[in-house]
């Protein structure tokens, strides 16, 4: 009996926590859902609170308390001003800037593991800036190569009702998860706006799409031939008909939490899925990475020996006065970003979850936490 229990917590204490990256388009409600999350997972009993990463260095406002906010390392204003660039640049700017400090975030998250069961990585609204840039590539690889990670992609259900608007939507989710190749979730958000019934049934169902899409106005031309985009669709509908069997779909709303158990249900399947699919693959392409940086070392220091020993066989005088030359302003190359990484759940009141329906109003003088 003692010894069963003992071996309990034991096991417990190796599960590391599952990592979930909200991708998605401007105004699909990612901020939203990161909030509706964190509330569900602080009513659970016991409560289960995450830890929360804001990779969203122009948000204005966040919904709920960042442990991790990239607006405390990197003023994405300032880099406006200092680079002048444009919001997606500066935005761009200040993901790479982040992203050279990326091992203390790795550090602070780690320390934490043992007392979280979920990582949550908000990102920013502009998709293509984290999903194609180098720096969200970093990010995404060191975060997979460290906990079981999945992508939750999350769609704007309302705005996915015309054919057209579904297809690219299916084509994005497509390209990033043959990109991350890691687990992959498709979440329809807004379903107390709109149900997606019919997103299932277009996945499921290549002829439901196809009527769909004939019934579309605009899919024939004047002479009443299908359009370049309605033949376009029907066959890249065919292309997505395999790629649909691989992915997890579920519905979810988050101003009502409609459907968040089922997406943390789906959350555990796809822990199964990176340990038995992704995780080999990543351990057999750091292998490989490993390999060929070592090839390449000793091949440049092969061929580095030999300059030195044909050097010093037609200079040997000269050879005799080669010294290492200390250049004091190499030592401190990166002190214009000479910052650290915050993390406010060293704060009692970091991440402490607030009901503001049952918020006492009694003392006025309270003094709540202002985010950001």
């Amino acid at each position: 009996m003692s010894a069963s229990s003992s071996s309990q917590p034991d096991t417990k204490s190796k599960r590391k926590p599952h990592v979930i990256i909200t991708i998605g388009m401007a105004g699909a409600g990612k901020s939203t859902f990161v909030q509706r999350i964190n509330s569900y997972l602080h009513s659970q009993n016991p409560p289960q609170p995450p830890y929360i990463l804001n990779l969203d260095p122009a948000v204005t406002h966040l919904p709920f308390e960042a442990n991790i906010d990239i607006r405390d390392t990197v003023n994405y204003k300032e880099v406006m001003k200092q680079y002048n660039l444009g919001p997606n640049g500066g935005i761009l700017t200040a993901l790479n800037l982040f992203t050279t400090k990326f091992d203390q975030v790795l550090d602070l998250v780690e320390k934490r593991a043992e007392t979280v069961d979920h990582i949550i990585l908000d990102t920013p609204g502009q998709i293509e800036i984290f999903t194609w840039s180098a720096s969200g590539a970093i990010i995404t690889d060191a975060v997979a190569s460290s906990f079981p990670t999945v992508v939750a992609y999350i769609i704007d259900t309302p705005r996915t009702t015309a054919p057209a608007t579904f297809m690219s939507n299916m084509l994005y989710a497509c390209s990033i998860m043959y990109k991350t190749k890691l687990p992959f979730i498709l979440v329809f958000n807004k379903t107390d706006a709109q149900p997606h019934n019919f997103a299932l049934e277009w996945m499921q169902d290549f002829e439901a799409f196809q009527l769909a899409l004939a019934s579309h106005s605009g899919s024939r031309d004047s002479e009443g031939e299908p359009t370049y985009m309605n033949s376009l669709m029907n066959s890249m509908s065919l292309v997505l008909d395999e790629f649909y069997k691989h992915l997890k779909a579920v519905g979810v709303s988050s101003m009502t939490g409609n459907g968040i158990k089922e997406f943390f249900e789906a959350v555990e399947e796809s822990r199964e899925t990176y340990i038995s699919e992704y995780l080999p693959e990543l351990e057999r392409a750091r292998a490989a990475r490993d390999k060929s940086l070592q090839d390449a070392k000793e091949d440049s220091m092969n061929r580095l020996m030999k300059d030195l020993a044909v050097d010093r066989a037609r200079n040997p005088d000269a050879a005799k006065e080669d010294r290492w030359a200390s250049d004091e302003e190499d030592e401190d190359a990166d002190d214009d970003l000479d910052i650290n990484i915050i993390d406010r759940s060293e704060d009692l009141r970091a991440g402490q979850y607030i009901d503001v329906t049952r918020m006492r109003r009694d003392n006025d003088n309270i003094n709540w936490p202002r985010p950001g």
